[in-house]
């Protein structure tokens, strides 16, 4: 039962963390709450397609399908976030002057909240079917279903709890500094995904095996509680190799110089509006 609770507490803990980012990020915009929910369903029911084809995920590429499958839908997250976080230079202040009237630009397509919405959905597919994988190891190696099911609930509670007081505490800030701060959290939370995709594509042999640069470990272990909520939020790993740390700035970089440049090209009106706030 412990076991399983400690695996779908960090599971759920790390898709939780990125929903409550999400809905942080598009406080007060309409129709947000059917895109995010229509995103973690979708992520569950591909969770579920995942459980049905697991073995041939895992056989495929010679063996190493389901690395590269991790990869695949981390790198595809870090760009539906990269575009978010650029579109929302351009236009962030724009929104804060006209919030009341967000409802229409989503309607007309003008703000990709879908791509938040493909982002959430990408991270509870990830973490669902790494519970899968994981319950599915610890039921061959002879757990029992009812202690494992318990473990499971306390799990998925502690996890949803955890994001919701972190979802909460975020939405209390100021709608004037709320983009400003969730906008830091996504670029680093992207940086922090991008970090990942290069540890899974070293795994499938893809990228060269290097050696940690440094092991803080002992200082904050990247599997406990804050050392998780530090690798999702920040992208903590306390053992990085020199390809994870150039994936993570390299994001970092990127994502800063495409919300400048989107930022230096806003209307008049977002510029003069950024100046007041």
């Amino acid at each position: 039962m412990f076991s399983t609770a400690i695996i779908v507490f960090r599971e759920v803990l790390e898709a939780a963390l990125v929903v409550a980012v999400v809905l942080a990020a598009t406080q007060g915009l309409a129709r947000r709450s059917r895109w995010i929910v229509g995103g973690i369903a979708a992520g569950l029911l591909g969770s579920l397609l995942v459980a049905s084809l697991t073995q041939e995920i895992s056989m495929a590429f010679a063996g190493v399908g389901q690395e590269l499958f991790n990869a695949a839908i981390l790198l595809t997250a870090v760009a539906m976030l990269a575009w978010h976080n650029i579109w929302m230079s351009r236009h962030a202040s724009q929104l804060i002057a006209h919030l009341r009237q967000v409802g229409s630009h989503v309607s007309s397509g003008q703000l990709p909240i879908y791509f938040l919405a493909t982002a959430v959905g990408l991270a509870v597919l990830r973490e669902g079917s790494e519970v899968v994988l994981f319950t599915q190891g610890l039921a061959a190696g002879g757990s029992e279903s009812l202690p494992m099911l318990w473990g499971a609930i306390v799990g998925l509670g502690a996890g949803l709890v955890l994001g919701a007081l972190i979802y909460f505490g975020l939405v209390r800030i100021p709608t004037r500094h709320l983009f400003t701060v969730t906008g830091w959290l996504i670029l680093l939370l992207a940086a922090g995904m991008a970090a990942s995709a290069a540890g899974y594509l070293a795994q499938a042999g893809w990228l060269p095996v290097q050696p940690p640069l440094w092991n803080s470990s002992d200082l904050l272990s990247q599997h406990s509680v804050p050392g998780e909520v530090l690798h999702v939020l920040v992208g903590y790993q306390d053992r990085p190799t020199a390809i994870q740390l150039s994936f993570y700035l390299t994001t970092l970089v990127v994502i800063a110089v495409g919300m400048s440049l989107s930022r230096q090209r806003a209307p008049s009106i977002n510029r003069q509006n950024a100046s007041i706030h």
